[in-house]
Formats: structure tokens, C-alpha cells, sequence
């Protein structure tokens, strides 16, 4: 799996999800638990992963659903 996307933005995470989702495209949401640590206000971010084969067309989809800004390039 690859990173695809690093946020504090729970709207985001949440159009992602739904957007690979729709794709199908599996992913993977880390660090959701992390709240605990700070204290549910939301300073550490989130990492949405994807299939590794799929990394792509996952890109693509968020560059035209406009989110293009959100990928991480590493």
C-alpha cells in the first residue's frame, strides 16, 4: 500500500473514502485512533493508503474530483 493522501481534514478523508470506494479501489485509513493522543482536536493528521498497482488511477480520480492538491508525492 502507498500513501496517497495526508490530511487533518476529516471532509476530505471522507470524500476520498467514498471516491475509492466507488472505484474500487481498496484502501486503508491510518491513524484514525490517533485522537486519543490529541485529545480529539484534530493536530495530527491522517493517511489515507492505497493498493500499491492502483496508485494511478487513484491519483487521477482525486485530480478530477478537484482535489488534486491533496496528493502526496513522495
Amino acid at each position: 500500500m502507498i500513501e496517497l493522501l495526508r490530511t487533518n481534514d476529516a471532509v476530505i478523508i471522507s470524500f476520498v473514502e467514498s471516491l475509492m470506494r466507488d472505484a474500487g479501489i481498496g484502501f486503508l485509513t491510518a491513524d484514525q485512533n490517533m485522537s486519543v493522543l490529541d485529545g480529539s482536536i484534530g493536530i495530527l493528521p491522517r493517511r489515507v493508503l492505497v493498493e500499491s498497482d492502483r496508485i494511478d488511477e487513484a491519483r487521477r480520480i482525486l485530480t478530477d474530483a478537484g482535489i488534486a492538491d491533496e496528493i502526496r508525492r513522495t
